[in-house]
């Protein structure tokens, strides 16, 4: 039908969109679009108009999504506000279609999550001990650097045994009041650097009025980058390192102390219930003696050295101590893993990371991730500026197309 980027209805051009916010690729959306409604699109023609509207969404955020979103933020019982990086493969600039692997390479993505949460506050610790899958050996492993290496790959580690995940239980599970229920997220993902997205991230959670809740909580892991960004932009929110990410700092602790066996996994153990219950400290001091009797690193030692390794993970956890205050955040109804964050950068991956799969960097890659950032938050808000755009059956006054543009 000849449809392109400059001739195609308002009313196509938000099929296309929505089709490609949620297919794996440009190519896959061409065929959808043909297989579903009978309209052949190239994907050259879908990728143009994405790039368009990826543009309009960074300016509509910018400007705090005025005439699309006003008034009808909800003040959170609880707020949460994680971040997290991702990866894909991008092009250089100008480098234009098709693999060049001198032009090729791996690229990190901010993403951040903001979630409307409610839970119930407690006087004593609601669950003084930590959940089964801490103390399952495979599950541990899989959570850690020691697990993922090719020595290990494919086979049980020394440390692990052959011990198998424990089988999930059938029926749904409740979850305790304590642990705070999603209500209400919505997202922001770009390929800025950390200093301009901890300003896109204010941003949104000024809007969402999160600076404005009781409860305020920034829950991520130990990247020094996300740390600066609760330092400049969420000072007064509580500060928690992921749970799960310290675990498997743990996890390396002990076989820095006494390698592979029984005697690491059982001072693992040990070591993790006493983080769970936010006895920090204890393990630190644990740890710093074990560091006297392995003896200082020399200034040569390599990343396998186990006495570069103890250094490292005591620095880490020292670093971190005042955000792992665990029980008190359980008492306190708030999340002590950033498992929401995890989940929304997979869902983001799903459409940015791929087999054979670049973009141009940094546009291509920057409007993409708008618009699945856009179609992934729960008050709709890119069904809702796509209403908005000038040349939508919304919109037909040529002043109002004017207001809008401006």
């Amino acid at each position: 039908m000849g449809f392109d980027s400059r001739h195609s209805t308002p009313g196509f051009k938000r099929q296309l969109i929505f089709t490609n916010g949620e297919t794996r690729s440009f190519k896959r959306a061409s065929l959808l679009l043909e297989r579903v409604n009978g309209l052949k699109v190239s994907a050259n023609t879908i990728e143009r108009i994405c790039m368009e509207v990826g543009d309009e969404l960074a300016s509509a955020a910018e400007h705090d999504w005025q005439g699309i979103l006003d008034g009808e933020a909800v003040l959170p019982q609880v707020a949460v506000v994680s971040c997290d990086g991702g990866r894909i493969r991008t092009r250089k600039a100008n480098c234009g279609p098709g693999i060049h692997l001198e032009c090729t390479g791996w690229n990190e993505t901010k993403n951040a999550i903001f979630v409307s949460a409610s839970s119930d506050t407690s006087s004593s610790d609601p669950q003084p001990r930590p959940p089964s899958c801490f103390l399952n050996r495979n599950h541990v492993a899989g959570l850690t650097e020691t697990a993922k290496t090719k020595e290990n790959a494919g086979r049980d580690s020394p440390l692990l045994g052959s011990q198998k995940s424990p089988p999930k239980q059938p029926g749904k599970r409740r979850q305790p009041k304590h642990k705070p229920k999603k209500i209400h997220r919505t997202l922001i993902s770009s390929m800025r650097n950390s200093r301009v997205f901890g300003v896109q991230m204010d941003r949104e959670a000024r809007r969402r009025k999160f600076d404005q809740a009781s409860r305020r909580v920034f829950v991520a892991d130990g990247l020094s980058c996300n740390w600066t960004i609760h330092a400049e932009h969420f000072r007064g929110d509580v500060a928690i390192l992921d749970f799960t990410h310290a675990v498997s700092y743990l996890h390396r602790g002990s076989i820095a102390c006494f390698g592979q066996g029984v005697e690491a996994w059982e001072n693992y153990k040990r070591w993790m219930i006493l983080t769970w219950q936010g006895k920090v400290a204890e393990v630190i001091e644990e740890r710093l003696v074990h560091q006297s009797r392995l003896g200082e690193a020399p200034a040569d030692a390599g990343e396998d050295d186990p006495r570069a390794q103890l250094r490292q993970i005591i620095g880490y956890l020292k670093n971190n101590l005042d955000r792992m205050h665990y029980a008190r955040y359980r008492c306190e109804g708030l999340p002590t893993t950033s498992a929401w964050m995890e989940s929304a950068v997979k869902e983001i991956n799903y459409r940015t990371k791929g087999t054979e799969m670049f973009w141009n960097h940094p546009a291509g890659a920057e409007a993409i991730l708008q618009i699945r950032a856009a179609s992934l938050s729960d008050d709709d808000r890119l069904a809702r500026f796509l209403a908005r755009r000038p040349g939508s059956a919304r919109i037909r006054k040529a002043n109002q197309i004017a207001t809008i543009a401006a």
